[in-house]
């Protein structure tokens, strides 16, 4: 895989900097994550092709080995706010004079400087601070966040990922690792950059929920079904919304012209009244294999379960037969290959990692007589 030999420490926390190691265990990282003493399980769930050991950080002895690990890790991520590392001796000033090939990535809500740095937070404050939340909402109502995916995962975990890639790439040119400060809060700025390129188009000109992308167009939004599902639709361009037009059982010469905005609002009705009187399957019969832009809003038990994902093996099964997607882009010689097995207990691999880093078996043992590390080894009932 893209990944195979990168060795990755990453120590545990909330959803996106799992999500961060978890992408590049599936494209071939070696990912261990340091777990605190007591925990009970990874609470994010986003463990898949890790490995798990506990040591307490907080005190010397366990930053020492933390020390060890990362002198021969090519990645260190953490997810904590600035200042935590430096307080344990564990900052990158110390790390990298140690191992100067190391890339140290720093996941945090609003990055390593400014005001707001040392502040607690959660996706939606991200997103807040953005100025995308202000944009995201139905006319007339308070502005939403879209579950936690834009700040976590998006703007957070995934573009940390992509810093690490550049970061790795960069170092086979300059022998040297360097640090990533990935603010949660620019990287979900960055990701609507395309919002802020077009403000001077009219795209945006509209209250929230009245523009052509954001629910305020009858051809780019939701309608309800007539068994309570729901179709999507986006026809912007002419010749696509012809189609819809088409599909629906009306004659574009009966009605206003598409981008009138003043009819939206009567157009928007006439459609779901039109969607509301045949199921969602019935629906799928008209448009599918059509470009009139026009999908089923599939729900998660029936995703799997859809022909065109089926087609593709866009969704994998785990030895515990729990779905989750498969790992994307698709590489065409270096594809991910995502592990199929349970994720890792808390300290399951605690000693045959330590083993691996150079710890004898005698420090080990001294280790965990001495609480610095835990070690929770599978037992199996006959």
């Amino acid at each position: 895989m893209a990944l195979r030999g990168i060795t990755v420490v990453e120590l545990a926390g909330l959803a996106p900097v799992p999500f961060c190691g978890m992408v590049l265990a599936d494209f071939g990282a070696q990912v261990v994550r340091v777990d605190r003493p007591g925990a009970r399980s990874g609470p994010s769930r986003l463990a898949r092709g890790k490995r798990s050991l506990v040591v307490d950080l907080k005190q010397p002895r366990g930053a020492a080995v933390l020390r060890r690990l990362c002198a021969r890790a090519d990645v260190m991520l953490e997810p904590f706010r600035p200042g935590v590392m430096e307080k344990l001796q564990l900052g990158p000033e110390i790390l990298q004079k140690e191992n100067p090939r190391l890339i140290y990535a720093r996941l945090s809500g609003f990055g390593q400087s400014g005001r707001f740095s040392k502040m607690a937070g959660h996706d939606i404050n991200y997103l807040a601070l953005s100025g995308v939340l202000s944009r995201i909402g139905r006319s007339g109502e308070n502005p939403y966040a879209p579950l936690n995916l834009l700040a976590d995962f998006g703007g957070g975990g995934l573009m940390c990922a992509m810093g690490i890639i550049m970061a790795l790439f960069e170092r086979t040119r300059s022998g040297k690792g360097q640090v990533i400060d990935a603010s949660m809060v620019e990287g979900t700025a960055y990701l609507s950059s395309f919002m802020w390129k077009t403000q001077e188009t009219g795209l945006w000109e509209q209250p929230r929920g009245q523009n052509m992308l954001d629910g305020g167009a009858p051809f780019y939004t939701t309608y309800r079904t007539a068994d309570g599902g729901f179709m999507a639709v986006g026809a912007i361009e002419p010749q696509f919304y012809e189609l819809l037009i088409k599909g629906l059982g009306l004659k574009s010469d009966e009605l206003p012209n598409q981008l009138s905005m003043k009819d939206w609002p009567e157009m928007k009705k006439k459609f779901a009244d039109i969607f509301a009187k045949k199921t969602k399957a019935e629906w799928c019969q008209i448009f599918d294999g059509t470009d009139a832009c026009v999908t089923p809003v599939l729900t998660f038990e029936e995703v799997t379960h859809h022909g065109h994902n089926k087609d593709r093996g866009s969704f994998i099964t785990d030895t515990e037969q729990r779905v989750s997607p498969r790992p994307a882009p698709l590489l065409s010689n270096t594809p991910a290959l995502p592990s199929i097995k349970r994720d890792p207990f808390v300290g399951e691999h605690t000693e045959e990692i330590l083993k691996e880093f150079g710890f004898s078996q005698k420090e080990i043992n001294q280790l965990k007589l001495d609480n610095i590390i835990e070690i929770h080894k599978l037992r199996v009932n006959l």
